[in-house]
Parts: C-alpha cells; sequence; structure tokens
C-alpha cells in the first residue's frame, strides 16, 4: 500500500555476544539466534532473513535460502526498506539487499501455542515496506504473533525478460518465502503454524489474492485478510474508449516490456546495473505476471472459476477508495462544465448512463464526483465480486471502512472537496502510524483490531452482517451493492 510517512533505513544486521541475558529477547531460529527487544506489552525482532539477498547473480532469480550463523544476531532494529523511489511523502531507498521480516509477539507467556498473522504491505507493488507497521495493538491486543514482510518492488520483484526464469513474479516469490519462514519458525515464538492469517492492504491484499491462486501456496495459510486489493481492481486507461486496466499482466507482456531497457540486450547487462540506473524505469514494472510458476493463471480467472484456495477469507474497502488517487490524477479543480466531455474519455459510448447515475452536486469541482464514481466501479464493486465469488466455496465475510472524519495519514496532498475514509486510511485503526483518534474512532479501532484477531483465530470476525460498517457511531449492517451501485455497474461494463 501507499503507505504512512514515518520509516527509517536500517543498517545491516551485526551478532552480539550470545552471553547476554535474554529475559524473554533471544529466540532461536532454524537459521540461528535472534536478540530482540522487550517491552511491558509485546517482544519485537526485526531485521530478521528469510532469503539469502537477491543481489548479483541472485538479481531475478527466485529466493535463495538464507545462510546460517553463528551466535545471536541483533534483532533490535526493523527491516530495511527495499529499493524504491520516493512516493507520497515515503522515503527512498537504494538497499537491494532487503529480504527480510519484523516479528511481534506479546511479552507474556502463553498456555498454547498463538495465531499467526502475516502482513504482506501495500505501495502500488513499487514501495513501501515491513518497518512502516507498527503491529504492537494487533499482537498485544489479540494475544498474536505479527509478522511484517518485505518483498522486492518494481523493475526488483517483477521485471520479465525472454528466457528469465520467475519472469514478473519475484515478489509474489518473495512472500511465499517469509510464509515458508512462518512455517518453520513460528513456534520458537510462540505461534501455531496451523493457523496462519495471511492479510495485506492495496498491493498488499492484490498480493493475498495472488496467492490464494497460486498452488505453490498451499499450506502456507489457513485463512486470509484482502483489503482494499480485489482480484479485479481496476483504474481507467483514458483511451476515450471506455477501457479499464486492471493489476495483472501476462509473463509475455511482461517479457516484452523488459526488453532493451536501459539499452541492455541481456539480463548479464542488466544485472550489472546499478540500483539507482534501474529505478529510473522502477515503476515501468508493477504488475505482478500470470502464466508463471508462482501464479500459473490470473487471478481473476482462478477467483471466477473457483481455482483458488478455499479458506475463510475477509473482503473489505474503504468508503471513498479514490479521494487519494483523483487529486493525483486530476491536481486542480475540474469545472463541472467538463464533467461530460472527461466521461466520455472514461467510459465512451457509456458516459451519458454514468452521468445520470453521477449527476454534478454543484460544488464547482467535478473531481469529487469522479472520485465516487470510480470507487465505485474500480474498488467497490470487484470487492462485492470477489465476497460472491470466493463465497461460493468458502466462508467469505465483509466490511467497510466508512469513517469520513478519519486523519490523514499522506502529507502535502493537493486540496480537495473531502477526503472522507480515503484509500488506506483504515490502517490508522490496525497500526499505531502516529496519529491522534477520537475518542470514537479509538472505539472503532479497538473493535476493528478484535474483529481482525478473532478472524485470525476462527475465521469469523464476529458480525453476521454480509458487509460490516466501521465507523464512529456506525457499527452495523449495510447494503453496500446497493450503495455502490454495482449493480448499474455490472450491466454497462
Amino acid at each position: 500500500m501507499l503507505s504512512a510517512v514515518v520509516a527509517a533505513v536500517m543498517t545491516c544486521a551485526v551478532l552480539v555476544s550470545p552471553a547476554v541475558a535474554d529475559g524473554g529477547a533471544v529466540v532461536r531460529t532454524d537459521k540461528g539466534a535472534v536478540r530482540g527487544k522487550v517491552t511491558e506489552a509485546v517482544r519485537t525482532f526485526g531485521n530478521i532473513p528469510f532469503a539469502a539477498a537477491p543481489v548479483g547473480a541472485n538479481r531475478w532469480r527466485d529466493p535463495q535460502p538464507a545462510a546460517p550463523w553463528q551466535g545471536v544476531r541483533d534483532a533490535t532494529t526493523p527491516a530495511p526498506l527495499c529499493a524504491q523511489n520516493s512516493q507520497l511523502g515515503q522515503p527512498s531507498s537504494q538497499t537491494e539487499d532487503c529480504l527480510y521480516l519484523n516479528v511481534t509477539t506479546p511479552a507474556k507467556g502463553a498456555a498454547r501455542p498463538r495465531q499467526v498473522m502475516v502482513w504482506i504491505h501495500g505501495g502500488g507493488f513499487t514501495s513501501g515496506a515491513a518497518s512502516m507497521y507498527d503491529a504492537t495493538w494487533l499482537a498485544s491486543k489479540n494475544d498474536a504473533v505479527v509478522v511484517t514482510v518485505n518483498y522486492r518492488l518494481g523493475v526488483f520483484g517483477f521485471f520479465g525478460h525472454p528466457g528469465l526464469a520467475g519472469s514478473g513474479a519475484f515478489g509474489l516469490a518473495d512472500q511465499q518465502a517469509a510464509l515458508r519462514w512462518v512455517q518453520r519458525n513460528a513456534r520458537a515464538f510462540g505461534g501455531d503454524a496451523r493457523n496462519v492469517t495471511v492479510f495485506g492492504e492495496s498491493a498488499g491484499g492484490l498480493s493475498v489474492c495472488a496467492q490464494l491462486a497460486s498452488p505453490r501456496a498451499a499450506g502456507l495459510f489457513a485463512k486470509a485478510i484482502i483489503q482494499s486489493g480485489p482480484c479485479g481492481l481496476s483504474l481507467p486507461a483514458f483511451t476515450g474508449t471506455g477501457e479499464f486496466a486492471g493489476v495483472w499482466r501476462s509473463r509475455a507482456d511482461t517479457e516484452k516490456a523488459g526488453v532493451g531497457v536501459l539499452g541492455c540486450a541481456d539480463v548479464a547487462c542488466l544485472r550489472a546495473q546499478p540500483v539507482e540506473k534501474l529505478l529510473t524505469v522502477h515503476e515501468q514494472f508493477a504488475s505482478p505476471s500470470y502464466d508463471t510458476a508462482v501464479l500459473p493463471i490470473d487471478p481473476i480467472v482462478a477467483q471466477r472459476t473457483g481455482r483458488m484456495h478455499r479458506v475463510p477469507t475477509l473482503v473489505g474497502s474503504t468508503h471513498d477508495e479514490m479521494t487519494l488517487f483523483a487529486p493525483l490524477f486530476w491536481p486542480q479543480p475540474l469545472p463541472e462544465t467538463s464533467y461530460r466531455k472527461l466521461l466520455a474519455g472514461l467510459f465512451g459510448a457509456n458516459a451519458d448512463k454514468v452521468a445520470a447515475r453521477y449527476p454534478v452536486n454543484g460544488n464547482g469541482d467535478a473531481r469529487d464526483e469522479i472520485a465516487r464514481l470510480l470507487t465505485d466501479q474500480g474498488w467497490a464493486c470487484p470487492s462485492q465480486t470477489a465476497r460472491n465469488e470466493l463465497g461460493r466455496r468458502a466462508r467469505v465475510s465483509g466490511y467497510e471502512f466508512s469513517d469520513p472524519d478519519v486523519p490523514m495519514i499522506f502529507p502535502d496532498l493537493p486540496p480537495f472537496p473531502e477526503y472522507g475514509a480515503y484509500h488506506g486510511s483504515e490502517l490508522l485503526m490496525l497500526f499505531d502510524m502516529g496519529q491522534t483518534l477520537t475518542p470514537g474512532q479509538r472505539k472503532v479501532s479497538d473493535y476493528m483490531i478484535s474483529a481482525w484477531g478473532r478472524f485470525a483465530r476462527t475465521g469469523d470476525p464476529g458480525w453476521r452482517a454480509e458487509v460490516q460498517s466501521l465507523a464512529p457511531g456506525a457499527i452495523g449492517g449495510t447494503d453496500f451493492a446497493r450503495d455502490h451501485q454495482c449493480g448499474f455497474w455490472s450491466s454497462i461494463l
């Protein structure tokens, strides 16, 4: 996900003496011992390698096993940021050696193994990091083990080239390597490897969708949570013919895009390029590829035809997803007189039907109408489709985060009529991002943390509604499909 602002650039791990008194701070993994931090509430362990450094010959290669170490590895700092450009106030990074994860557990012991929650961060598959998510609330309030993981991004994670094994899916393979690490090491941290929930938001939610569709992920998790990342998410292609672009790309198309990049004729040339030069084409490779060993078929097809792992799944979105992106596409107000022309560019022959369903509100700026209809078309209704299609073969629950007054976590965004419950805003309810919440928002946060924890334990978030609305004073069922006009969108697209 395009995530919060806070993150530190971390250093490489160093070894410390195993003679240090642990007090619960030292845990032995399958590769060696690690020493983390212990507070009254939680134990945290950071910068734990789950794969070898993806550098040199390992660049654009499926993750290789991490080497064991002697002594006790310092795990008191979080994992570094994978190489990325600055985006939405997040820092840049040139760290290619980044396949590390962080573990947060309750400080107190447990009578039985705890449920494990594995978080996959968002960021459009080009940015973000595990270290941006403080899992203290989820771990301490749910008596859970929470693991946040890095994976290769952009050109490092989703690049493809003819003849390159794994083209377009290295980042997904990294996520599976982290999940396999959890299977081997959950018990050492007090967790139950048989009760793992994989969850993520935005690109992280789409990653969960991909893992549900990946045969190689069989047995790596028992439950799944997709937050604002439905398999069928789409955005306008701006072709004037009503076309919308999805997330997934065929391996052939990805490999075609990789030919001649940076003037290189082959992968050997590209592997010799420095990180900073590869970052100049970083955002050109933001689509995970199917027709690969990791992801054999398009996840949309897998979902529609039932070729997904049949595990309890929680699928949700925010009420106003597109308000985060509309002012980035259109930084200046759009006169309402230009609304119909803009719709024609987006929807072609269906423009009049869309305009009738989403009339302007008279505030002089058409961007809020555009954000509302694109939220419904591209995010909300694909989430409803995911619930319907996954629900044919497994238990599925739904939610919508709908607080219109949630604090903004992204800096320096252009003025906009009303951001509302923008894309990513529900993360403030689950992770401590340093924002001040009102008493009402704190109640919603406590409710959501408890629901996510209960789902991780049992596969049931604790509500009976098909879709639960989550906002101060408005926790309860909502007619999601009607509110987002999903019947209309299915009739014209």
